[in-house]
């Protein structure tokens, strides 16, 4: 018999902080509560739901930040690091969330905690220290305010030693460019990308929250835990090979040869110089000098580069990601490698999310070019392909300077800023920049990106994974055909990823491991072990659904309906020119019809009240300030 081991502290321990009033407050959350939410996005938003009305303004005081581990997050589980940051977010006007892996997370629950609530604003620039035997600081960040994030963090590591990890914001986050993000790491840069986390701690005046390590939390069953790691980690070595080598940079290439690497703003078909920026060419050149990992992580996908270019030429700085080789590079046309870098380097000590200010980037370059914009409007031109220019843009964007006070409200606000034509090509779903997945590739990101909770993003599905073969269908129960141009059984795929996907965030398990074919069974086993809870594969299940509902709802009480849940124009009516994507276009009005029966809504998108019921969510109506006709239990159908 295995024997077992409780010496950690409890779970369930909730650490407040008013900022206004400078004072911190201890708190429990209930078990049920830990059982029905488990941990991540999920926790964090029942816990700001508990501090907040849902009409708030995001740049507001009272708009909370809540961090949220999830719940196996500094267990003794491979990959379980990852942490969510959630707020109502200045992009979308939604309540939305971003999530961060590396140290962080980690840090957090062995300090003894199990979420941090982030409430009111500072009168000045403040830090939050958080040191162990539950000791919290609230100290003044004058002499910090202005610094990048990389510098910030080696200030306070100096000022409280090398084993903390440091979550700060950059010039963006200051001056609240509403794509800011927060940067965990300093320069091994985890970033809370998208969604404005750090323009929500920007409003906050909150420079920083920085954690002392403290001893990792112990598992209820270490041996049962160890059995179970050292299978998977087997997997890992098998499976992730090519992460290990060349990270995601090393996808540019077959994404590029599949038609799911977007070009030019999204009108390009091929990219030639996709083959000059990839992980392997970043290695063969000696840009990549190191390896990076994760806490608990033995994929190592992060890299560490040499810059050549900007302003910090010379120096290391984490390797820029598939996604930012995506948006510096294919989106705006640069094949240059060395100022892919450059701009992932910057975008990371500004505190910028790459996919948004990316994305921005290659907007205005297309206004440019049509003349919607001008010279005088741009400090200069802006051409496609000119890295210069993005970083350049960058700098701008942060600063809110010029053109770029324009770009950092996001491509939503600039389109209507700028009329009906820069409407058509500015790419986003809900106001958030769409991820680099093109839905024309594979058409059940068409489905993920209007359904997904916070608008344009491709870690809520990850649905190409199947398509694409990474993922075996079989595992989720399907055994329908799925061909990359039709839009059969694509709703039915959706569904099923993005249920599973919350699970992922829910227990803080990073989202690679779907690439070692892990089940819901496995996670269950690997609760069970560390927390020495008797949990089952259908009650994870039950938590992801009923998890994603209530952020449905959610947005529902923003003025979400069907109307929101779709794409630009020109990903549903201009098909890519050129490329194995040549031609396809998502079929979304059959997918969402699909899609709205699967999740129990009704054509317009509303949950059904026995839908409500059936996840016990009623009792949100009132908070969300719903009536309770507004909603039916009419059967979904064709519209």
């Amino acid at each position: 018999m295995s024997q077992r081991h409780d010496t950690s502290p409890p779970l369930g321990r909730l650490l407040t902080l008013d900022l206004t009033a400078g004072r911190a407050e201890y708190s429990a959350i209930p078990i049920d509560i830990l059982k029905e939410c488990l941990g991540g996005a999920s926790l964090g938003t029942h816990l700001w739901l508990e501090s907040a009305r849902i009409d708030v303004e995001p740049l507001s005081p009272a708009n909370p930040l809540v961090i949220a581990p999830g719940l196996l997050t500094g267990f003794p589980v491979l990959a379980a690091n990852r942490t969510s940051f959630v707020a109502k977010s200045p992009l979308t006007g939604l309540l939305s969330e971003s999530t961060v892996g590396g140290y962080l997370g980690p840090h957090i629950r062995a300090s003894g905690w199990d979420a941090i609530l982030l409430k009111g604003s500072s009168a000045s620039s403040v830090y939050v220290l958080i040191d162990q035997d539950d000791e919290v600081q609230i100290i003044s960040a004058s002499g910090l305010w202005g610094l990048d994030t990389f510098e910030t963090t080696q200030r306070l590591k100096e000022a409280h030693g090398g084993d903390i990890e440091v979550a700060a914001i950059g010039l963006a986050g200051e001056n609240q460019v509403f794509y800011a993000s927060v940067i965990a790491g300093g320069i091994d840069s985890r970033a809370a990308g998208r969604t404005g986390m750090g323009a929500v701690m920007g409003s906050k005046n909150l420079k920083a929250v920085a954690i002392r390590k403290g001893a990792p939390r112990q598992a209820a069953d270490r041996k049962a835990v160890a059995g179970l790691m050292s299978d998977l980690n087997k997997r890992i070595a098998q499976k992730t090979r090519a992460f290990s080598q060349f990270g995601t940079a090393g996808g540019v290439i077959t994404c590029e040869a599949t038609g799911d690497l977007p070009i030019q703003n999204w009108r390009g078909g091929s990219f030639s110089g996709a083959a000059d920026i990839t992980g392997q060419t970043m290695a063969e050149k000696g840009m990549v000098i190191g390896h990076y990992t994760c806490w608990g992580c033995p994929i190592r996908c992060g890299k560490d580069v040499r810059l050549y270019v900007g302003d910090r030429a010379g120096e290391k700085s984490h390797g820029p990601e598939y996604e930012t080789i995506a948006g510096y590079g294919s989106l705006c046309l640069v094949d240059d490698p060395r100022y892919v870098a450059a701009a992932n380097d910057l975008a990371n000590r500004l505190g910028l999310d790459t996919i948004s200010s990316a994305n921005a980037i290659a907007f205005a370059m297309e206004a440019y070019e049509r003349g919607i914009i001008g010279e005088d409007q741009c400090g200069g031109p802006i051409l496609w392909g000119d890295g210069e220019a993005v970083l350049r843009l960058l700098g701008e964007i942060a600063a809110k300077r010029g053109l770029g006070g324009l770009l950092a409200k996001g491509v939503r606000s600039a389109g209507v800023a700028l009329g009906p034509l820069a409407q058509e090509f500015a790419v986003h779903a809900k106001g958030l920049e769409i991820a680099f997945h093109d839905p024309r590739a594979f058409t059940s990101m068409a489905a993920n990106y209007a359904t997904a909770l916070r608008g344009g993003c491709h870690l809520e599905s990850l649905s190409y994974y199947v398509e694409g073969g990474a993922y075996p269908k079989d595992l989720l129960g399907m055994d329908h055909d799925l061909a990359p141009a039709s839009a059969d059984n694509k709703a039915e795929l959706t569904v099923k990823m993005q249920d599973f996907m919350t699970v992922f965030n829910s227990l803080g398990v990073c989202k690679f491991l779907a690439r070692t074919h892990v089940t819901l069974e496995e996670f269950a086993k690997w609760v069970n072990a560390a927390l020495g809870w008797d949990i089952s594969q259908d009650d994870l299940l039950f938590a992801a659904k009923r998890a994603f509902q209530l952020r449905r709802l959610c947005n529902i009480a923003l003025g979400v309906t069907r109307k929101d849940d779709t794409l630009p124009p020109r990903l549903l009516s201009q098909p890519r020119p050129s490329g194995r994507a040549a031609g396809i276009l998502p079929f979304l009005g059959k997918m969402l019809d699909e899609y709205y029966e699967l999740r129990g809504w009704d054509a317009e998108g509303l949950p059904t009240l026995d839908t409500l019921l059936e996840f016990c969510l009623l009792a949100y109506l009132d908070k969300l300030g719903l009536r309770k006709d507004v909603l039916s239990n009419r059967a979904t159908g064709p519209v």
